[in-house]
């Protein structure tokens, strides 16, 4: 029990050391929100995420529409077949066709369901991906500017616990690098969109203030 207790008292020491020197360090903030919102490439990701959910959903209807078609076809099939004024061949007949564009109605309402599902996974890892390379691109802006300006860490302003409670208790705002990321990453924006980036730099600064 004492070389417990001696081996977590070293360990609490080292941390209290290492707290210590990092303490020396100097520490800047950003807004990972903010930064994420108006970076002028995200904008960009979400039209073309909007376009590719546009042309997925194009599909879906241009499928279920078939299927509507082909349940018509069935019920016209269906009342052929049950027809007393022809022959009981041509009962039999009809019959088979109606259980035929039976089975493809299935197949198909099979499809769409399939067809479904794969569009939701394709859109949910399209979507991650371009939010993982946009924070890969605002973190290496980040790193960049914190190195240029002297600093040790930086910290997510807004960021939340899993208990949803924030990570930063006291923030009084001095050293927020906000707008400075946010200026150096739409640097690249094209003409259409440098005005909004222009606007939401100002706005950063504003805030700062």
């Amino acid at each position: 029990m004492r070389t417990l207790l001696n081996v977590s008292l070293a360990i609490l020491v080292t941390g209290l050391m290492t707290l210590s020197a990092s303490a020396q360090g100097r520490i800047a903030t950003v807004d990972l929100g903010k930064l994420f919102e108006n970076y002028w490439k995200t904008k960009q990701a979400e039209s073309a995420l909007k376009d590719r959910v546009a042309d997925l959903d194009k599909e879906s209807k241009a499928m279920a529409e078939d299927l509507k078609k082909g349940n018509e076809e069935y019920q016209k099939l269906l009342t052929a077949a049950n027809d007393q004024a022809v022959s009981a061949e041509e009962r039999e007949k009809r019959k088979k066709s109606a259980e035929t564009k039976l089975k493809e109605m299935k197949d198909l309402q099979d499809t769409i369901e399939q067809f479904g599902r794969q569009a939701r996974t394709t859109l949910e890892e399209q979507r991650l991906r371009m939010r993982n390379n946009l924070v890969d691109e605002i973190k290496t802006v980040i790193g960049s500017k914190a190195k240029t300006a002297g600093y040790a860490l930086v910290l997510d302003s807004v960021a939340e616990t899993i208990q949803k409670t924030s990570v930063v208790l006291y923030n009084s705002g001095d050293n927020d690098i906000t707008a400075d990321v946010l200026q150096q990453l739409n640097l690249t924006a094209p003409p259409e969109a440098a005005k909004t980036a222009v606007k939401a730099a100002d706005d950063a600064k504003s805030d700062k203030k």
